[in-house]
């Protein structure tokens, strides 16, 4: 892989170079940030490179340990516990908010993304799958539209990206993913809020027991 950057980019762009050896494991867990190597390889200063690690460390894709440097983050069973105990609460929130502010414009996009979804487990494309998931869900905190409890879902979600789309895989979870977002979209679609918020959270508990 090609890592040298042109024009000495911002941070900003840094750090997305970053991320993508993270979800590609090329960054595994718990491998060491050597920003001395690393800002050699991107042809780039330190400093963008100690910027664009601390973005990450922000976003808990990267860890800060004592008189030790920059980690790429191990995520534990109780780590999976905790960070699905949040999500469970803001994207239930989410889909409580949706159910009640969607237009008829924004319900019909969410039942077309449903209907992509329901095609990609039919062909078992589960590449396709997974990211009409993540559009899926990004729509509904779109609708929500609270721009602070989106930010941490965010942060969350990308701290999971990786094991989630293992956990998919599994014998039976994608059909019982594909269910359970039949269930979330019909209680927003009936514009019932305690249904969806309820649906949601279910659906992530679900998500938390498939990664075992």
């Amino acid at each position: 892989m090609n890592t040298k950057l042109i024009n000495r980019p911002l941070s900003e762009e840094v750090a997305e170079r970053l991320r993508e050896q993270i979800f590609s494991h090329e960054l595994a867990p718990g491998s060491w940030l050597d920003e001395q190597s690393l800002a050699l390889a991107f042809g780039i200063s330190r400093t963008p490179m100690r910027e664009a690690i601390k973005v990450l460390a922000t976003e808990g894709l990267v860890t800060t340990k004592m008189n030790k440097g920059a980690y790429v983050t191990e995520v534990d069973r109780k780590d999976l516990e905790q960070i699905f105990t949040v999500l469970s609460l803001l994207e239930g929130q989410a889909a409580k908010e949706t159910a009640i502010k969607a237009s008829e414009e924004q319900l019909t996009h969410l039942d077309d993304l449903h209907h992509r979804l329901e095609k990609a487990a039919a062909d078992r494309d589960l590449e396709q799958f997974f990211e009409i998931n993540v559009k899926f869900h990004e729509m509904i905190q779109e609708i929500a539209d609270n721009p602070w409890m989106n930010g941490v879902i965010d942060d969350l979600r990308k701290v999971l990206k990786l094991q989630r789309r293992d956990s998919l895989s599994r014998s039976g979870r994608l059909l019982s993913s594909l269910v359970e977002h039949r269930e979330i979209l019909q209680a927003i679609l009936n514009r019932d809020p305690l249904a969806a918020e309820a649906t949601m959270r279910q659906h992530l508990a679900r998500g938390l027991e498939a990664t075992k």
